[in-house]
């Protein structure tokens, strides 16, 4: 995992804010120890779940869509540092591995015009470099026996996410995406808005439910294919549940779980499905940020929950002075998976 930068002592130290009668989680979380062997040190260590930051944002311009979801994880990952450690939920769970390198990617595309056929191939080409990183650091962790929780960058890292746990458990996975687009779109050179039709294509995804599309965003062409292959690709809208009331929130959990319990399942979260919420695709209409939390806690209880991914919040977009928000928000989902899948955490 040489394209792994390991988050230090220093690091935590640095973003975690200290205060008389409290204990945070920068104070308990785990980090892979100085010249220890990280691979080692994820297996034995007894944290369960695992934080990694992918600070990119190179699929979503690939996808012509607006760069900022690299600073995803400084946000997030200094909130996580200070949420309180308590009976709810303790820091020491979680071993936060680090981040990807990607300086030398993110400085080649800074010039890149989308708009320009060679520039356009270009930053495909570096997702795709991207994407075996990723598969490879994620392979590890699922390998280690633990959960990884990846944060960060476009929604162009499900596909290394998906392959990296499939070759992990040695055979397909499943996949549910909270997300207001399919990302099924055509294989015209990687991006942020094909990488379940990559993974889907390469063998490594076996059944992909999405959750909440959004009827006046999705193609013709898009829900042809899924209609073509029900047994394996399924949907519901955001429209059909919040706007007409045909179906219940409640009730599409149940029939969306019991599409994908089958085999273990990725947990695939777009934060562009929630209003105002800043991203490369940021909308004003979706669900609430405490449907979401519903959503992680229903899926997270499963023992066959592979992996949670959030993924497109670009603090950078937002307002100046609340930058901070997108990274609080990534703390709560953090923790809802935490504790709804670990009987431990109450005591």
């Amino acid at each position: 995992m040489e394209k792994l930068i390991l988050f230090t002592v220093n690091d935590l130290a640095k973003i975690t804010n200290h205060r008389r009668g409290e204990i945070k989680f920068g104070e308990k979380m785990l980090i892979i120890p100085k010249e220890t062997d990280p691979i080692s040190f994820l297996k034995t260590c007894e944290a369960k779940y695992v934080l990694f930051g992918i600070p990119e944002d190179i699929g979503v311009r690939a996808n012509l869509g607006r760069p900022g979801t690299a600073s995803a994880w400084d946000s997030a990952i200094k909130s996580i540092a200070n949420i309180q450690h308590n009976r709810f939920c303790k820091g020491s769970q979680l071993l936060v591995l680090g981040k990807l390198d990607v300086c030398k990617e993110m400085k080649e595309v800074k010039n890149l015009d989308f708009n320009i056929i060679n520039d356009r191939k270009k930053l495909s080409q570096l997702v795709e470099v991207i994407d075996k990183e990723v598969s490879h650091i994620i392979f590890n962790i699922i390998k280690s026996g633990k959960t990884p929780i990846i944060i960060g960058g476009g929604h162009n890292n499900a596909y290394g996410n998906i392959k990296g746990t499939a070759l992990a458990k040695g055979k397909p996975i499943n996949a549910i995406n909270f997300d207001a687009h399919s990302d099924f779109r055509i294989l015209e050179g990687r991006h942020s808005g094909n990488g379940f039709s990559y993974v889907y294509e390469e063998g490594f995804l076996k059944k992909y439910f999405i959750f909440g599309l959004h009827e006046n965003h999705t193609s013709k062409s898009v829900l042809d294919m899924i209609k073509k292959t029900e047994d394996r690709l399924r949907y519901n809208t955001y429209d059909s549940i919040k706007i007409r009331k045909e179906k219940d929130f409640n009730n599409e959990l149940v029939q969306a779980m019991k599409f994908i319990e089958s085999d273990d399942f990725g947990i695939e979260i777009d934060l562009d499905a929630i209003p105002g919420i800043a991203s490369s695709a940021m909308t004003l209409s979706g669900f609430s940020i405490e449907e979401l939390r519903q959503f992680i806690s229903y899926f997270g209880k499963n023992k066959k929950a592979a992996y949670l991914h959030i993924c497109e919040g670009a603090p950078d977009l937002g307002e100046v002075k609340n930058s901070h928000l997108i990274g609080k928000l990534i703390g709560y989902l953090v923790t809802d998976l935490i504790k709804s899948n670990n009987e431990k955490a109450i005591r």
